[in-house]
Formats: C-alpha cells, structure tokens, sequence
C-alpha cells in the first residue's frame, strides 16, 4: 500500500468520526501521521488544519440542510474563537517539535477523559415551552420522533471557552471541537444533536484562520495535504449521513479510550521514545 493511500485512508477514517462527534479529525490526523508515518508533526499539523476546514464544508453542510446546525449561535461563538486561532497558529508554528508533541498528548489525554465522562452527564434535550430568544432554535429529531426546541444559557461561558478553542485549535492543528462541544451541552444547555452540528460548522472559520498562519510560514506540504484532504472530504460527508441514524454514546467511549492511547504515545514521543 502506497504512502499516499495510507494517508487517504487516514484522512478518510478520521473525516468519518469527526463529523459523526463534531471533533473535525485533527485529534486523530495529527496523533496518526506523526507516530505511525513519519510526518514531521508541524506538517502534520498544518495538514490538519486544512483537512478540518473540507470536515467541516462537507459535514456542515448536510447539518444546515437538517436544520441541526445552529447558525446563529455558531457565529457569535466564531468571533472569539477565530482570534485565538490566529494567535495559537503563531505560536504553533514558532514551538519545537518536542514541545508542540507534549503539549499535543497533554491536551489530547484531557480530551479523551472528558468524552469518556460526557456519556455519563449528558441525557436526552428535555423539553422547552415558550419563547426561544435571540440564539434559541429547534430542529426535528429522528431518534426521539419529535421537535426539540431549545435556547442557549451562559452565552458568556460559550465566549471564553470558544477562544481558549481557538487558541489550542491554531496550535495544534485541531477543529477546538472537543472543548466546543462540551460546553454547549452541558454548560449552555444545547442539545447534543444540536451540539455536534454546531461545532461541525463551527471549525471550518476556525481551522482556516489557523491554517493561514501555517500557510505563510511555507508549512503546508501539499504531497502530505492533498491526500488527507481527499480522505477527510469523503469520510465527513459518509459520517455526516451516519450520525443522524447511529447512537453516538457507543462509539464517543470508543474513540475516547482510542485518543487516550494516542497521547500517551505523544506524550513518549516527545520524550524521544518512540513505539513505531
């Protein structure tokens, strides 16, 4: 199997999940090309960033068509999280390799033990009567077999915690989905359908606002890139379709404990033992 298939297969995989948990992919482009094949991690960050933003077109666009994405919300988030992209990319792409992979498992270890205990706290959206507000919104639930309509608390915490996203999104080449996620089920009330499709068309402005930082710095390798992207493309739009008819409980506890185990192998990597 060639290298450029390997890298196909991986974008393609890690598109599939993304879309399906609202993550974009990087938390497992990044993990996979630099342990298992030998990218350099600042291109495989950079690779990331790219492969996120065609995540999130593709994924985005089959959630807006189910009325799932909440646009609104999403944009007012997006305001803080695309300065801390900007400024996580600068320093990114200014970190060393062993620095940037330390930081990379550290970050990914809290993220797998967060999507673990998600499943735990998170139940099913309850129902809501009366007006929705400004960033309020409903949608259609198939799994459920009627309307959940909902609005938005904390719109403040959803701010900060968007920026801090940003920031490591722009940093280590990830979609800033694990944190958005998160807050906006159990911190703003958003339902987690809802959740996931918001943060899915939340991360292409701020992968893209990262990805600009690595793009000037001549960071992008377009024989690692494009391959990723074509994979990531069509794994986001199969994932994007499967998400609205599979229980994501079961394969979230999945993929946390598979994250878990990617960065403890960051972790050593960047201790300069490496697993491969």
């Amino acid at each position: 199997m060639t290298h450029v298939t390997l890298l196909a297969l991986v974008g393609f995989f890690a598109g599939t999940f993304g879309a399906m948990v609202g993550l974009g992919g990087g938390v497992f482009i990044v993990p996979v090309l630099t342990l298992f094949l030998g990218v350099p991690i600042h291109s495989a960050v950079a690779a990331s960033l790219v492969a996120v933003v065609a995540t999130s077109t593709t994924a985005a666009a089959a959630y807006v068509r189910e009325d799932l994405a909440n646009i609104r919300l999403g944009m007012t988030l997006e305001t803080m999280t695309v300065t801390g992209a900007l400024i996580g990319g600068l320093a990114g792409a200014a970190l060393g390799k062993a620095v940037l992979s330390g930081i990379f498992g550290a970050v990914m270890i809290v993220v797998s033990v967060y999507m673990g205990l998600r499943q735990r706290t998170a139940g099913p959206p309850q129902a809501m009567t009366g007006e929705l507000g400004r960033l309020g919104a409903s949608y259609f639930d198939r799994s459920l077999q009627r309307e959940v309509r909902y609005r938005p608390h904390r719109l403040w915490t959803g701010m900060i915690v968007s920026f801090v996203a940003g920031n490591i999104s722009g940093l280590l080449g990830v979609g800033g989905g694990f944190l958005k996620v998160p807050v906006m089920i159990l911190g703003m009330k958003v339902p987690a359908r809802a959740a996931v499709a918001t943060s899915s068309f939340m991360i292409g402005v701020t992968a893209c606002a990262g990805s600009i930082v690595y793009l000037a710095k001549g960071l992008v390798d377009p024989v690692v890139t494009v391959p990723v992207v074509l994979g990531v493309t069509a794994g986001a739009y199969i994932g994007s379709k499967l998400t609205l008819r599979v229980r994501s409980s079961i394969l979230v506890t999945v993929l946390a404990a598979i994250l878990f185990i990617l960065s403890v192998q960051m972790i050593l990597s960047a201790t300069g033992i490496s697993l491969r």
